[in-house]
């Protein structure tokens, strides 16, 4: 019995130690207490003089409690031998507990710092945008965030990766100095557990951003994490949703789990429309990553009464700053460059390319259009197409049965690989005829033998099989091949090509290659262009859809004089007799020149403008 009673009482006490540092200042407390009550009784009982020359019990009480405290007040301590025996009990006593107290207290100081830096605290926001996930893409879309909150008076975008929390926060810094007025959090957790997810306060956020992880199974997490947020019960507004896959076939799993007001965009399927829109017409990369990017012009849907019962037709000259590419219907309905006698009605919204939405501007006048400067309109018979598809990845596929729904009867790709791809795709295509070479892509004779002069376009894809950095290095050695061999030739052929990382790009210039492909960055811009305006979904399906209104570099000639001196009005006012919606030209002289590449959106509508034949017009239009 009696050794039950200690085992409870052992394990009793065990119980209280583990609840951490205040139980422990508690049992220090207690055992301070218990010294000074037995050391000021013992004074009391036997040491009655010194007990009335100290101010009685409670006098003792005090000084038994100072000397605990503080070692040297027993310095001064004069009386009979007894007392003085026993304040330096009470003394030595003390100077035990409070060393014990001021280890406990630095303990559970230390311990509660390494807490907050392993970011498990609760957050307490409201109407931040919350980041699920960590990859390179989480660079370019803090930095687009950060752009778009700069007319904020104060934004926070919080991030809940399976990290530590001070590396994130220590490459962050590195990657991103500068946040303005945005304040970045980190909070280390899975995103696949309900728990973690608590930590970034979901509740009062204003929009959730699932970032598709680095793996194989990428798309499983992000399943999941669509699952978690879904079946959320959500007490106010629900936050706006925005997801991406990596795998079209599981879109449809993705969307399913999401729910019918979350966004989930196809990261391969943009990838390869892309890449079949750039081969066939230079610098229309360029004009995405501008119009995705809070840097420079963007999209903003616009209100403006004053048009109420115009055309759509007479809106495209309408505005000093901005140009017009389509209508936002009362009823969510989106039109991208719509005929041009559409009606514009009550309630409708203008969907402008501006540099920010404080920039629009309805002109007072209009600006004057040089009618002699316009060219007939004059449509080329299309010929059949000859592409080069250098290396071979899981979207290859996709891009030439996209290809084959664009190109004229008899157009004939050629696969350049060390290895012949195991599908049979000649059996799936109506336009295009499917060849096969042997390539080593870095190998400049195996380049040569291909016989480049033969065709029109050259498409390098990356190599998804070897490390993302790794494969840009290759196609960084593959593009200067080729560059050298397209200088030999006399310049036959363009080149669109993939890249990873866009850093490379910067890099890769000096290959003067037509188009790069980054899709990581263009999914990360997409991404943060919908957390911010979801109604922006219909507008980027549609440019992206080949059935819809697309972007297109056409031939400047096509619209005006060469070499003839004019404005952007009177390019608007061309493009406008065609059915289609300039919002901007490219200078083929300023075609290898960073950031823009020559492309320039939202030009002023009045400044003197002269296009060579070489030069092209962006222009929104169904082929």
């Amino acid at each position: 019995m009696h050794r039950t009673l200690r085992a409870r009482l052992r394990y009793w006490f065990d119980g209280t130690m583990d609840r951490g540092t205040p139980a422990l200042i508690g049992w220090l407390g207690l055992a301070s207490l218990a010294l000074i009550t037995l050391v000021s009784s013992v004074v009391v009982v036997a040491a009655h003089k010194d007990t009335e020359e100290n101010g009685g019990w409670p006098g003792v009480i005090w000084m038994s409690l100072l000397r605990t405290l503080d070692p040297g007040t027993m310095g001064g301590d004069t009386g009979q031998p007894l007392f003085l025996i026993l304040m330096l009990t009470v003394t030595i006593g003390g100077i035990f507990i409070v060393s014990a107290l001021i280890g406990v207290l630095t303990t559970g100081l230390e311990t509660r710092i390494q807490e907050l830096r392993k970011g498990k605290s609760r957050l307490i926001e409201h109407g931040h945008t919350i980041v699920l996930g960590w990859s390179d893409q989480i660079f370019t879309v803090i930095a687009e965030l950060v752009e778009a909150n700069q007319s904020e008076r104060r934004s926070c975008v919080v991030i809940l990766a399976d990290r530590d929390k001070v590396d994130m926060d220590d490459e962050i810094r590195r990657r991103i100095p500068d946040t303005g007025k945005t304040r970045v959090i980190c909070r280390s957790g899975s995103p696949l557990q309900r728990a973690d997810l608590e930590l970034v306060s979901p509740d009062t956020a204003k929009a959730i951003m699932v970032l598709p992880p680095v793996g194989d199974d990428s798309d499983i997490d992000v399943i999941k994490v669509l699952l978690l947020l879904n079946n959320r019960t959500w007490p106010g507004t629900r936050p706006n949703v925005v997801a991406a896959v990596q795998n079209s076939p599981n879109l449809a799993a993705a969307r399913l789990a999401a729910g019918e007001t979350a966004l989930v965009i196809d990261v391969d399927d943009i990838a390869v429309r892309l890449i079949v829109q750039s081969h066939r017409q230079s610098g229309l990369s360029t004009v995405f990553n501008e119009l995705l990017s809070f840097m420079g012009n963007e999209i903003y849907p616009w209100a403006e009464p004053g048009l109420t019962g115009s055309t759509y037709g007479e809106s495209l000259n309408a505005f000093e700053l901005g140009v017009p590419i389509g209508l936002h219907r009362e009823d969510g309905e989106i039109l991208v460059n719509p005929a041009m006698d559409t009606v514009i009605e009550g309630g409708d919204r203008l969907l402008m390319v501006a540099e920010d939405d404080l920039l629009i501007k309805r002109a007072t006048d209009r600006p004057t259009v040089l009618r002699s400067a316009i060219t007939a309109a004059h449509v080329r018979s299309p010929l059949p197409d000859r592409t080069l598809l250098i290396g071979w990845n899981p979207r290859a596929a996709k891009i030439i049965s996209l290809l084959d729904r664009l190109v004229e009867a008899g157009s004939v790709v050629d696969i350049a690989a060390p290895r012949q791809p195991l599908e049979d795709l000649n059996g799936q295509l109506d336009n295009l005829t499917v060849g096969f070479k042997h390539c080593d892509p870095i190998h400049r004779p195996s380049l040569e033998a291909l016989g480049l002069e033969n065709y029109r376009h050259v498409v390098v894809l990356t190599d998804d099989a070897i490390d993302p950095g790794r494969a840009d290095d290759r196609t960084l050695v593959t593009l200067l091949h080729l560059r050298d061999i397209e200088i030999l030739l006399g310049d036959p052929y363009s080149i669109v090509t993939e890249m990873n990382d866009d850093a490379n790009r910067e890099v890769a210039q000096v290959t003067k290659a037509d188009d790069f492909i980054v899709s990581t960055k263009v999914i990360s811009l997409l991404l943060t262009q919908l957390s911010e305006n979801r109604h922006l979904y219909a507008v980027f399906a549609d440019l992206f859809d080949p059935q819809g209104s697309e972007i297109y570099l056409k031939p400047a000639p096509s619209y005006l004089v060469p070499g003839t001196e004019a404005n952007f009005a009177t390019v608007i006012e061309a493009a406008r007799q065609r059915g289609e919606t300039a919002i901007g030209y490219r200078l083929a002289q300023q075609s290898d020149e960073p950031p823009l590449y020559g492309v320039h959106l939202n030009p002023s509508k009045t400044a003197p403008l002269t296009l060579s034949d070489s030069d092209t017009v962006v222009v929104l239009a169904e082929d």
